[in-house]
């Protein structure tokens, strides 16, 4: 029994030594060592602007509220380039034929506007305008012409009646209205995040109405991921499609499936085709385009479901974008995926071709 007694004494004086060396050890390894940064904060932003919601998601160890200043970037902007604000910069160009630029929106829209123009052989065209509100798709409500009217109006349609310079722009044919809906939120979203940058956050997602620009990475230090969504008439659908990774891109899809209206039981979309000036009719569901900034992507989405599914891809092909289409053929829904898109596809329900 004394020698039990004796041998667990012994034994547990070994045991806390034991644990004493393995503690002057880990203060020799790590004691010296500088405390790890605060993990950044994650901080969350939402509100209305251009007729939808917003939501801005970004990483900051000092939690700083951007909010008020997100706002009045939007308010400026959406006071330049919006169609339903009558004394708005755009509006005042279209009530008349030269407007000297009141902000440095107007020049940088209309040069985008021009280069996809070019480079979609007119299937982007900002002066489709009048067909859009005609065919009640504007601030003026269903306002649907007979083909005679139809004609008159593509008279007017065609970015070459519009001219502009450093200082203005002007229409070179009278009558000439812009209407920029098909990339003012692709702009609108490049313009937040680029603020933000300016204050230094590195790591940002921001969404206007569907169109994204991600910055960075999410507080899990991943790419952001952000959903297709899968094409319905029913808008409480929101079931996904596939999910995309964006490694510092900006993301816009474009669609028929909800935005249109029957009328004597025709069904009329609200893409128009600058070509015919009617509504198109085409088996294109969806194209998502993937961009070095919204804007770009958000008109290229655009000029897709314009063109319709083969020549969406022929675009792709010649300009080497990356796509995400959704489109009907005999047997069903299938998708078109670039291959360089491809990899940051991280999930896809449907077919891919």
């Amino acid at each position: 029994m004394r020698n039990n007694a004796r041998k667990n004494i012994i034994y547990s004086i070994i045991l806390l030594l034991a644990v004493f060396i393995v503690f002057l050890y880990r203060q020799n390894q790590f004691g010296n060592k500088e405390p790890e940064p605060e993990k950044e904060g994650k901080v969350v932003i939402t509100g209305k602007t251009m007729g939808t919601t917003y939501r801005v998601v970004y990483l900051d160890q000092h939690n700083r509220d951007f909010k008020p200043s997100i706002d009045s970037l939007l308010v400026a902007f959406n006071q330049s380039m919006s169609t339903y604000i009558s004394d708005s910069e755009l509006s005042q160009f279209n009530q008349q034929d030269t407007l000297a630029y009141l902000t440095e929106f107007f020049p940088s829209i209309l040069k985008k506007s021009k280069a996809i123009n070019e480079q979609t052989q007119g299937a982007f065209d900002p002066t489709v305008g009048p067909l859009v509100n005609s065919w009640g798709f504007g601030p003026g409500g269903a306002q649907l012409k007979d083909s005679v009217q139809i004609q008159d109006l593509l008279k007017l349609v065609g970015f070459e009646h519009i001219q502009f310079d450093d200082q203005k722009v002007w229409k070179s044919t009278p009558g000439v209205y812009l209407d920029f809906s098909a990339l003012a939120k692709g702009y609108g979203v490049d313009l937040v995040a680029g603020y933000l940058q300016k204050e230094g956050i590195k790591d940002l997602l921001v969404e206007i109405g569907g169109e994204l620009v991600a910055r960075g990475t999410n507080e899990n230090g991943e790419l952001w991921k952000v959903g297709v969504n899968q094409p319905s008439e029913d808008p409480k659908d929101n079931g996904l499609y596939g999910i995309i990774a964006l490694d510092n891109k900006g993301m816009a899809t474009s669609g028929n499936y909800r935005n249109f209206y029957y009328k004597d039981s025709v069904r009329y979309s609200h893409t128009i085709d600058p070509s015919t000036g009617y509504p198109v009719n085409h088996s294109l569901l969806s194209a998502t385009v993937v961009a070095k900034d919204c804007m770009t992507a958000d008109a290229y989405a655009t000029a897709m479901m314009v063109m319709g599914t083969e020549r969406a891809i022929a675009l792709q092909q010649q300009e080497n974008l990356d796509v995400f289409l959704i489109y009907n053929d005999s047997t069903g829904m299938k998708t078109y995926v670039s291959e360089g898109l491809s990899p940051y596809v991280s999930y896809i329900k449907g077919e891919k071709e």
